[in-house]
């Protein structure tokens, strides 16, 4: 039902293999930047906090797919140390701080860059390194509000709305850092030079919104918001709900496409006003979604599926996960304890990901053997698990 990596993990080395990457833990967007990095091909450590501290409970990665726990304390100097030292030996850093956080622990960008001159260092920030609110906090509804982007989030006559975390979080944090963390990998292949990435989500957002501000003279943003060609004004480009309570996507912008709407729908072209008449579409909209709540979403998918008008079921993840095209691509998957998530994408004909099937690592699962890589003597770690710098889970303890 779902795919499986066919290649032995490794059989074909993935596209960033070999390169190792540092992740301190953080909140959401992080963490899918180094599962990103993880799922084709990086050695991604998560750097956590001690296992005792409320923060690092309440932090909660389920973005930990393919990485390694180590567990250490940051906040004593010996800590910072270990940290400089693994530093020395790593080809990436992502750290989620605001700003000053690190440069205070002694582990800033000139400190860590100059021990390794080959580090790219990725900062991944709400706000970015400078300006007004560099030291705030913030959420992705704040970085999605300040970039603009919010403002053209919502129904007619109703406040902006963000649509979950996805905008900011994910999209203008974690794939936006991910993309600047591989634009300076290929970078430092010609240089031999890492860098530092300042990676802000007020910005990376806005960057994913560069089509809204390039097409403003094209009259597609010309009405309040809610009243637009795609932002739930047209009624060719809208959800409606079906006679068994579950909802069809219109996309129908073309006119061919549109016509082809019109067919399945059972209504006649020529009865009804143009396509782009603005003033017709509320009307219209109410006349196709009283004729949406006539069938169930299977009988639509039955009328619109073989044609092109742009039609699709609103798929819950349940009904996503195990619909006929994406299965077909193995476009889902199944780790080893049952869950469910999305394969990773895009698709590479010779090096694609192999996402691992493991479970997440457990805080400090993987300390000793990581420590042992980045060249520490079990002297070293026996002194700094007594000082309690670092924490080792006894995996027999937690099963």
């Amino acid at each position: 039902l779902y795919g499986r990596s066919t290649a032995a993990e490794g059989a074909v080395a993935m596209a960033l293999s070999g390169v190792r990457v540092l992740e301190l833990a953080g909140l959401a967007p992080a963490p899918l930047c180094g599962m990103i990095l993880a799922d084709f091909g990086a050695q991604v450590v998560r750097v956590d906090r001690l296992s005792q501290s409320a923060a690092a409970l309440a932090h909660g990665d389920v973005q930990a797919r393919g990485k390694r726990s180590l567990a250490l304390d940051l906040k004593q100097p010996q800590g910072a140390a270990v940290l400089r030292r693994l530093c020395g030996g790593a080809d990436v850093l992502i750290e989620p701080f605001r700003h000053g956080v690190m440069e205070r622990l002694g582990l800033g960008p000139e400190v860590l860059l100059q021990e390794n001159p080959r580090l790219i260092y990725a900062r991944l920030t709400g706000f970015g390194q400078t300006g007004k609110y560099a030291k705030s906090a913030g959420h992705d509804i704040n970085y999605l509000a300040l970039s603009g982007v919010l403002s053209k989030l919502g129904r007619k006559n109703e406040n902006p709305y963000p649509p979950v975390n996805l905008l900011a979080d994910f999209g203008g944090g974690g794939v936006m850092c991910a993309l600047g963390i591989v634009i300076a990998l290929f970078e430092r292949a010609q240089s031999g030079k890492g860098q530092v990435i300042d990676a802000s989500m007020v910005e990376g957002v806005a960057y994913l919104s560069s089509f809204l501000w390039k097409s403003q003279n094209l009259g597609l943003w010309s009405q309040p918001r809610g009243e637009n060609l795609l932002d739930s004004g047209a009624p060719f480009y809208e959800t409606y709900r079906t006679s068994d309570g579950k909802f069809m996507a219109v996309g129908a912008i073309e006119p061919k496409f549109y016509n082809q709407l019109i067919k399945g729908l059972g209504l006649n072209l020529d009865e009804l006003p143009a396509q782009m008449s603005f003033s017709d579409w509320p009307e219209m909209k109410k006349k196709f979604a009283s004729i949406f709540a006539q069938k169930t979403q299977a009988e639509w998918c039955s009328i619109f599926d073989s044609t092109d008008a742009c039609v699709t079921p609103v798929l819950s993840f349940e009904d996503a996960a195990s619909h006929q095209h994406n299965k077909e691509r193995s476009s889902f998957i199944k780790n080893d304890p049952g869950e469910i998530s999305p394969r990773p994408a895009p698709v590479l004909s010779r090096t694609p990901a192999v996402p691992s099937c493991k479970r997440d690592p457990f805080v400090g699962e993987h300390t000793e053997e990581i420590l042992l890589e980045y060249g520490f003597t079990k002297q070293e770690i026996a002194k700094l698990h007594s000082d309690k710098t670092i924490e080792m889970k006894d995996l027999k303890a937690s099963l």
